[in-house]
């Protein structure tokens, strides 16, 4: 940002939250969460009590966008704003770390993208080993099996086995790139501290109903009961909360909300 003729020096002005969200790329909403959080409160005020930025804030703000940009969770940012210089260095390593692992992962989907096309070509429903190629240690068979024996006489297990035998490996490499990409989205609203009882955490958990019914007609009542699962079973509470720690119980009280609203 650069001073116009007549202004006063650059690391003399303020910027309006408008202003800063539009230079950073970032929303309002999240340079206020940033502000409760005490990561980076704005050194002035208007008359009216509008928040205002000067120099240092924006200089402390870019550091949070670039570790953020990084991946890093807010707790880890706050940590590293923290630290001496040791301190944000192990940290940094730790990122390139899990970075690194991340750049694994994907060049084992790249592998497993190239087969799914190979057998798109094919046009044949996906094998067992097809699943094991796409999911790795995601894909069990002792899973299958539990399922069956607890859902294996409903119509949504009946509904489930005729659609997903239908479905190629291409099929299944985007539903795991979709809902890899979508439970990042959940995990983020729990990082920004969105109410699950919002406008925005109704319409995730709106979406997450949506990815269910790729394999069956989900009501209500038994979206309200895989929330309770997701709580109540270790498993399941383990897979959330590894993207990010109280997932598992947001997702479930996005999940309560909606259904409260729609039986309203």
């Amino acid at each position: 940002m650069t001073t116009a003729p007549g202004q006063t020096a650059a690391v003399d002005r303020t910027w309006t939250v408008g202003q800063v969200a539009r230079t950073f790329g970032i929303s309002v909403r999240t340079l206020h969460h940033y502000d409760e959080q005490g990561l980076v409160v704005p050194s002035g005020r208007t008359a009216s009590g509008y928040r205002l930025y000067d120099h240092g804030d924006l200089e402390r703000l870019s550091t949070v966008v670039g570790y953020r940009r990084l991946g890093f969770a807010l707790e880890d940012v706050r940590d590293l704003l923290e630290a001496d210089g040791p301190g944000r260095l192990a940290h940094l390593r730790r990122q390139q770390a899990a970075v690194r692992a991340r750049l694994a992962q994907t060049a084992d989907l790249a592998e497993a993208i190239e087969h799914a096309l190979e057998a798109e070509m094919q046009d044949r429903p996906a094998t067992t080993e097809d699943l094991r190629a796409i999911f790795g240690d995601g894909y069990s068979e002792e899973y299958q099996a539990e399922a069956q024996e607890r859902w294996g006489q409903t119509p949504q297990w009946e509904q489930s086995q005729a659609r997903t035998a239908r479905f190629t490996p291409a099929d299944w490499v985007q539903i795991k790139e979709s809902t890899e990409a979508f439970e990042a989205e959940l995990a983020q609203a729990v990082a920004d501290g969105v109410d699950p009882a919002s406008d925005e955490g109704v319409a995730l958990a709106d979406r997450h109903h949506a990815s269910i019914e790729v394999y069956y007609d989900c009501s209500d009542e038994m979206h309200a009961n895989l929330a309770e699962l997701y709580v109540s079973d270790e498993r399941f509470t383990r897979h959330y909360d590894e993207r990010r720690p109280g997932l598992a119980q947001w997702l479930h009280d996005a999940i309560l909300a909606r259904v409260a609203r729609r039986t309203a």
